[in-house]
């Protein structure tokens, strides 16, 4: 598959559809897109067209999302498939079905973006990202400590301190956005406008009276940190992929 890919939206629903393809067509790894009604329309389309993946709305009516990526597995060179649902219902199914990914209405362009980054993959999967070694001071003493012994970083000012699993921290002078975006892609995720999160230490998520907070070991315990409303929505998407 090359690195322009050539896209089609199947949405029964026209501003879902006109909304797709509007942000496909800002990213510059899309080299064109197509849409299409309903599944009857883009099987044609599909046998028309070199086609190298398939935004799939899950519930419409006749031919279902499911139903295509179905007929798709009988093509000798499929495309990727990325389910697009209002519901989560269907997730493990899609899943089986080696979707390259799975996306909830509303859809956000940011979460959209992963989805093309993984077609562009071509469902192989990426190398692990490596353990990062971060230089910290103690004492006028620098040692080095492991991202993955990260639990969770807190602004504070123009610095993060970086929370470690045996409760012990350190201070670094980045500003926590910039370690956000730089970490994202080893599972570290904003909860908060000021604390990130590593999802690989979230050992419970409670929701209660409309507040959501996840819980990360400190030492022999576990300490509750919240998480905003606007970030609830992303988290719980990507505690979802992580379950998968």
């Amino acid at each position: 598959m090359s690195a322009a890919l050539h896209a089609l939206v199947v949405d029964d629903e026209q501003p879902v559809l006109d909304e797709l393809v509007w942000l496909l067509e800002r990213d510059d790894r899309i080299a064109s897109v197509r849409a299409s009604h309903s599944g009857t329309d883009a099987l044609r389309v599909l046998e028309q067209n070199e086609i190298d993946v398939v935004f799939l709305d899950v519930a419409m009516p006749g031919l279902s999302g499911l139903d295509i990526a179905r007929l798709l597995g009988r093509f000798r060179d499929p495309p990727r498939i990325v389910f697009v649902t209002a519901h989560e219902a269907h997730a493990v199914e899609a899943f089986e079905m080696n979707a390259v990914d799975y996306l909830l209405k509303p859809i956000r362009e940011e979460r959209l973006r992963e989805s093309v980054r993984r077609a562009c993959a071509d469902g192989e999967h990426a190398p692990a990202t490596a353990d990062e070694q971060i230089a910290v001071e103690l004492g006028g003493v620098t040692r080095f400590v492991s991202r993955s012994s990260v639990t969770h970083a807190e602004a504070q000012g123009d610095y993060v301190r970086l929370h470690l699993e045996d409760c012990a921290s350190h201070l670094v002078r980045t500003p926590l956005g910039v370690l956000a975006d730089q970490w994202a892609e080893a599972g570290f995720v904003r909860v908060h406008r000021s604390i990130v999160v590593n999802l690989a230490h979230v050992r419970e998520i409670r929701a209660q009276a409309g507040r959501c907070s996840v819980l990360v070991p400190s030492g022999t315990s576990l300490l509750e940190l919240p998480v905003a409303r606007r970030h609830t929505r992303a988290l719980r998407d990507l505690i979802h992929e992580r379950a998968l």
